[in-house]
């Protein structure tokens, strides 16, 4: 009987238990074969469809271009932060990760059938050699870089410390060209250009992008506005335009004004391995000193941590506009031949919980959530804050988008190119703080005498209907044409008119740039950069800024 009692026990126990497991590890077991199944065999099809291509293609192929579109083509199915990187673009992921490569120190736009030198960076092989902004690049080792694009260029360029490059160049306003011989070096792009006081009492300091010591230079940089300026009362930390980087540079430059021990970020992700958190190392530079970080729209990912860490602890005012909500963590492979793929392998959520990864793309674009759809979390004092779709600011200020005229000024290299004249005639600027560009009749009339078309959408769609009422003779409809495209011509005179001011300020960042480089520009922005000044309006009022960040 016993023995019967048994045996029915065990039956039921294997039914219960041991078979449910069996046929979970059995499930398992197929599921796993099966996805890797599927990875083969479309291994396989793709490399057939490549190797056929390659082959039988009626124009023929560029193998690894071929390859390197079909690759980022599946990763664009991804998110628009996986990527991969070629052998050719080593160089390029070095500097978005360590903030530096092997080349020159310089930077160029295409203009016309040349690339033209816009930026440079001092002390380094291109500054040596006496390369200016402005110059012209029409051969380079001896070849005809005619029709050549920028990033044709970059690839001669750049190559292994002590090697040599030969750059014969056009200088505006020389009668001859001019060969420079340049020794390459590895360049190191600094991640706080400039760190100085805006007045008295109120330090300012800007990072550009979170690469290799960024954490370590801006602690070091507040470190010096402390020992060199007894007034100073507050600080201002710019994050404008920064695109992101290593997440534990973000975390250093947080533990600049929050002290040790505590939790900056944490990340989640499918795999274990990547849940992990952040906290504070060692001791604040200074924990209390009044802060405001400036933000915009393209401050993402690391900035993001930084300026949400902030906001969620109470610990500054941030100002700007919404941020671009990047709360994705990325990780690097290699993958054969000196390429890489970069991935994302996690999310980070910051001090108060959340995170502000925006989870709406269209065509790889960001796509503004509503506030219906995200989530309120609290800071340390209890203030309401919203997750997904980027840090709001504490002081909302108005899109800093230039009007479509400026743009094309811009985009047109106008105001680049009337710089390059007007340098050639009149002195370079004594002091970036306080130089006034006052000669804005002589770029109106370099406009005019260029014939400047702005090329507005407008435009070109009446271009198109004149050519089409010339087809059908259509006399009536062409004459209401001219008068449009009349007023139209009008309209941007007076759109440049009205937007003057933001126009001598560009102005006056190029003039000042190609004398004192980019702390020179940074400086010419503190008397007319409206984020700049509402900061300044906030830290000078002490009851305002506790009035902030206080509960509500």
């Amino acid at each position: 009987m016993l023995a019967l009692v048994i045996q029915i026990v065990m039956k039921k126990f294997l039914i219960r238990f041991v078979v449910p497991i069996f046929l979970l590890f059995s499930f398992a077991a197929f599921t796993f074969n099966d996805k890797y199944f599927e990875i083969i065999k479309n291994i396989e099809i793709f490399s057939n469809v490549y190797k056929e291509v390659n082959e039988n293609y009626v124009d023929g192929t560029n193998p690894s271009k071929l390859m390197k579109v079909g690759i980022d083509a599946m990763l664009g199915a991804l998110d628009p932060f996986t990527n991969f990187y070629s052998e050719a673009q080593v160089e390029d992921y070095r500097l978005t990760t360590e903030g530096k490569y092997n080349g020159i120190g310089a930077k160029g736009k295409k203009m016309g059938d040349y690339v033209v030198i816009t930026e440079i960076y001092k002390d380094y092989p291109a500054f040596k050699a006496g390369l200016k902004i402005g110059d012209q690049i029409v051969a380079v080792n001896g070849q005809d870089a005619k029709g050549k694009s920028a990033e044709d260029l970059y690839q001669i360029m750049r190559g292994i410390p002590k090697s040599e490059v030969n750059l014969t160049v056009y200088r505006p306003g020389a009668s001859n060209k001019e060969t420079l011989k340049l020794i390459r070096d590895e360049v190191n792009i600094p991640n706080v250009p400039y760190s100085g006081m805006v007045n008295e009492s109120i330090g300012y300091l800007t990072l550009t992008t979170f690469t290799e010591k960024s954490g370590a230079n801006v602690q070091a940089a507040v470190h010096k506005l402390k020992n060199e300026n007894p007034g100073l009362k507050s600080v201002i930390l710019d994050l404008r335009e920064n695109g992101g980087g290593l997440l534990g540079e973000a975390v250093q430059v947080c533990n600049t004004f929050i002290p040790s021990g505590v939790l900056i970020a944490s990340t989640k992700g499918k795999e274990k391995q990547y849940n992990a958190m952040y906290k504070t190392m060692g001791p604040a530079i200074d924990e209390k000193i009044p802060l405001a970080v400036l933000i915009n729209k393209n401050s993402a990912s690391a900035s993001e941590i930084v300026s949400g860490t902030i906001q969620d602890l109470d610990r500054g005012v941030i100002i700007g506009q919404l941020s671009y909500g990047k709360g994705l963590v990325q990780n690097t492979k290699e993958v054969g031949y000196n390429s890489r793929v970069k991935f994302t392998t996690a999310k980070y959520y910051i001090p108060s919980g959340r995170c502000i990864q925006n989870v709406k793309y269209e065509n790889g674009v960001k796509v503004k959530l509503p506030d219906s759809l995200r989530s309120t979390f609290k800071t340390k004092n209890g203030r309401k804050v919203l997750d997904g779709g980027g840090i709001e600011p504490d002081i909302e200020l108005p899109d800093a988008d230039y009007h479509f005229v400026v743009q094309r000024l811009l985009d047109d290299n106008w105001i680049f190119n009337f710089c390059t004249e007007y340098s050639l005639n009149n002195p370079p600027p004594a002091d970036p703080k306080t130089y006034e560009f006052n000669d804005i009749d002589l770029f109106l009339k370099y406009l005019r005498d260029k014939h400047f078309d702005d090329q507005s959408e407008i435009e070109k769609r009446l271009f198109a209907l004149e050519d089409q009422s010339i087809k059908d003779n259509n006399q009536l409809i062409n004459d209401d044409i001219q008068k449009m495209k009349s007023e139209l011509e009008m309209r941007q005179w007076y759109d440049i008119d009205k937007n003057k001011l933001i126009i001598i300020q560009l102005i006056e960042e190029e003039l000042v740039y190609r004398q004192f480089y980019e702390p020179g520009k940074v400086q010419c922005r503190f008397k007319k950069d409206p984020y700049i000044l509402k900061a300044i309006e906030v830290l000078s009022d002490k009851d305002k800024y506790n009035r902030i960040l206080a509960a509500k």
